[in-house]
């Protein structure tokens, strides 16, 4: 199995969008300072995960995910819950899309 995910930094709020067939691990490593990209934003929370047969499914749909439409379509359909929670406890407003 592999697994498309989205992690919440409890830090920064920020939201982290990636792919693994090992979420357990993954999540460690990203917590533990392991994952360079990740490393000044921990802690993380996982927020919403996906289960995919094929790596080129779950790779394909957080490609997808990191895409203008793929984050409008996250935040508003898959983390909707996480970002409403992070609003009323310390977030300002909603992620704005870079340019």
């Amino acid at each position: 199995m592999h697994y498309c995910y989205i992690l919440l930094s409890s830090k920064s709020h920020l939201f982290y969008f990636g792919y693994t067939d090992d979420l357990r691990n993954r999540l460690t490593l990203h917590n533990g300072g392991k994952v360079k990209s990740t490393k000044p934003h921990t802690p993380w929370r996982l927020v919403w995960y996906g289960a995919f047969e094929t790596e080129k499914e779950a790779r394909d749909f957080e490609r997808y995910l990191k895409t203008g439409s793929g984050k409008a379509f996250a935040y508003k359909r898959l983390v909707s819950e996480a970002l409403a929670r992070d609003l009323s406890t310390g977030r300002k407003s909603a992620p704005k899309p870079k340019a």
